[in-house]
């Protein structure tokens, strides 16, 4: 065999070990890279990457609680929670926010006012929150969504609760409403509390008891994939509900009154003079709360707001009227207080007034006069010239302090906030308000209800029921349950609770049969309009404000006046005189016909009552 075939063992060993190591070298340079890498991942970034793997892996989301529901005092809801799908958006999980949005719009409309609220809410929200776009998804919207999720990342359906009520436009100014969190409240408002909820209460009872029909909120950690959907629970924290609440409104009662007021603007308030309890509180016009719980658009909004009518405007707890004749009996108690007058002592009417040295005459609403009057028919036939001679005697510290008992100039401390205490004037406030002095004129028609002398219909029904009790006092309220820290909320020092004003025994009762002639003698003022064919005894007092003065020596033509320069019609009464049950008090603005609201209001209320005990019925009319 040749030489040169023959095979060279040792250079092939060491093309093999040159082979060897080169690999050995490759996989130690593979190895000192990817243990590099590890390094870099495991240690150099280990905070910044084990935070987004939490957050990609797991999410704690916010669970709201259930807010509380709402009763009338027979139990019928005023306030509910209506299961409502709404669509969301997480922002953490979009890159393009503006092309989802056009995503969404091409396959489900939003209109404009559903995507400037959007973008309101966006601004306030913490991080991977739902923010609501679009509510009470119909199943076809939730079908034409679902179909279209793959390709809408940070987009989901979520099943909530949100508030409804019932009875609309009736409880708007009582109950209240709900509505979107805005910046403001932001500012006031605990965000642990809120976690997870958009709304808060914005007036009324709703405001009034956020805190206790809110509840406590609840959360729980979820695993989710990638694009943000949850794959399981991990832990879960139950949200605590809300109270419920029991309210002294009479959801019925309510409806008779709004009935009876008839679309006409106007308000009544009808109150327990046992307990304090708001039986009925109706202001009309009014407005559907319902708009308001997921968000009012603003041209409806700006339509209601800039309504000449006022429909958001709670006349019942911030109208401020010249309450008119209304005081008289109270003016008639603060006459007998002072020992002004004797029940016996008389003037002679010839249907005018004059201060010494004036030239200006106090006009009587009778033209002609009433002729003899004692007390007890300047209250029942609503006497003017008799109060007016009166004024001078009492004076206006007298009439001040007095009225002040009655709880005049105060707001009452009703458990709601929106509430004005009307005026009560007196020389510290003239001088005050205006830098001048008391006049003697001033205190000649305040001693009627009119001048500066401003009250809401919620006093006029409180001093009502303090006359029906004798002076016992009670509170107003809407809410069954004693919350105190609630409630103490709203007696602030422009309050006196517990007020007893001083009145003998002899006087409440001399006070009581003039009202109850107004409504039951042939001459009273409210006689003919609503006493015949009364089934109980009522004790009541009528009023007219003027809006606008009237020239000397020409007589009130409602005909000539413009709509909103017509007279208030005033009314406030209780019933059974023997046992008051209720309370009332009623303005029609511009308009007459108050005492006739009242007389269905009371018969609604009282006559089956007093069917059911006729033990209770008075044995005169039995």
């Amino acid at each position: 065999m040749p030489q040169d075939t023959l095979k060279d063992h040792g250079a092939e060993k060491r093309l093999v070990n040159i082979r060897i190591w080169v690999a050995i070298g490759f996989m130690v340079l593979l190895a000192v890279g990817l243990v590099s890498r590890l390094f870099y991942l495991q240690v150099v970034r280990y905070n910044e990457l084990s935070t987004q793997s939490d957050e990609n892996r797991v999410l704690v989301q916010p669970i709201p609680p259930t807010r509380g529901l709402i009763y009338d005092t027979n139990g019928k809801l005023l306030a509910v929670n209506k299961p409502s799908h709404i669509l969301s958006i997480v922002r953490e999980q979009t890159k393009d926010l503006d092309g989802l949005l056009d995503d969404i719009n091409n396959t489900l409309p939003l209109t404009d006012g559903e995507l400037q609220r959007f973008h309101q809410r966006i601004k306030r929200r913490r991080p991977y929150e739902a923010v609501p776009l679009k509510f009470d998804l119909t199943a076809e919207e939730i079908a034409r969504i679902s179909v279209n999720l793959f390709r809408l990342p940070g987009v989901d359906i979520n099943a909530e609760l949100i508030r409804q009520y019932p009875g609309g436009k009736r409880f708007a100014h009582s109950i209240g409403y709900v509505g979107r969190i805005n910046d403001r409240d932001l500012k006031r408002l605990d965000p642990t509390l809120y976690s997870g909820t958009h709304t808060t209460g914005k007036i009324g009872i709703e405001r009034a008891y956020e805190s206790v029909l809110l509840g406590k909120p609840g959360h729980q950690e979820v695993e989710t994939n990638a694009r943000g959907r949850v794959l399981r629970v991990l832990k879960k924290v139950s949200p605590q509900a809300g109270q419920d609440l029991n309210l002294y409104l009479d959801s019925e009662l309510q409806k008779v009154a709004i009935d009876a007021i008839n679309g006409r603007r106007g308000a009544l308030v009808a109150m327990d003079p046992k307990t304090g309890g708001v039986l009925a509180m109706a202001s009309n016009p009014s407005f559907d709360p319902n708009l308001f719980v997921t968000g009012i658009d603003s041209k409806t909004y700006n339509a209601l707001n800039r309504d000449i009518e006022r429909p958001l405007y709670n006349r019942a707890s911030l109208g401020e009227y010249p309450p008119a004749s209304t005081v008289k009996p109270v003016m008639g108690l603060a006459l007998l207080a002072n020992n002004v007058v004797k029940p016996e002592d008389r003037i002679f009417d010839k249907g005018w007034f004059q201060l010494p040295g004036s030239d200006h005459r106090f006009r009587n609403w009778k033209r002609s006069g009433h002729g003899w009057v004692d007390l007890s028919r300047a209250i029942s036939a609503s006497n003017d010239t008799y109060f007016y001679i009166q004024a001078g005697k009492l004076g206006i510290d007298n009439l001040h302090d007095f009225a002040d008992q009655f709880g005049f100039g105060h707001r009452t401390g009703i458990d709601i906030r929106e509430e004005r205490p009307g005026l009560l004037p007196s020389r510290e406030w003239k001088r005050g308000a205006y830098g001048q002095p008391w006049y003697p004129g001033e205190t000649v028609i305040a001693i009627i209800g009119q001048g500066y002398m401003l009250a809401t219909p919620l006093q006029l029904a409180e001093s009502t029921a303090l006359i029906a009790n004798r002076g016992k006092y009670v509170q107003p309220r809407l809410v069954k349950e004693d919350i105190p820290e609630i409630q103490g909320e709203f007696w602030g020092d422009d309050i006196t609770i517990g007020r007893t004003p001083e009145a003998e025994a002899k006087n409440w009762e001399l006070i009581i049969k003039a009202m109850e002639d107004v409504i039951h003698s042939p001459g009273g003022t409210a006689h003919w309009r609503i006493g015949r064919g009364l089934k109980y005894r009522m004790a009541g007092k009528t009023g007219t404000a003027q809006v606008v003065s009237i020239p000397q020596g020409e007589e009130y033509d409602a005909e000539k006046l413009k709509e909103f320069e017509r007279d208030h019609s005033l009314f406030v009464a209780f019933a059974p005189v023997e046992d008051p049950r209720i309370a009332v008090a009623v303005i029609l603005e511009n308009n007459n016909g108050a005492s006739n609201i009242a007389r269905k209001v009371m018969d609604s209320y009282l006559l089956p009552r007093l069917t059911a005990n006729s033990s209770q019925v008075p044995t005169a009319i039995k």
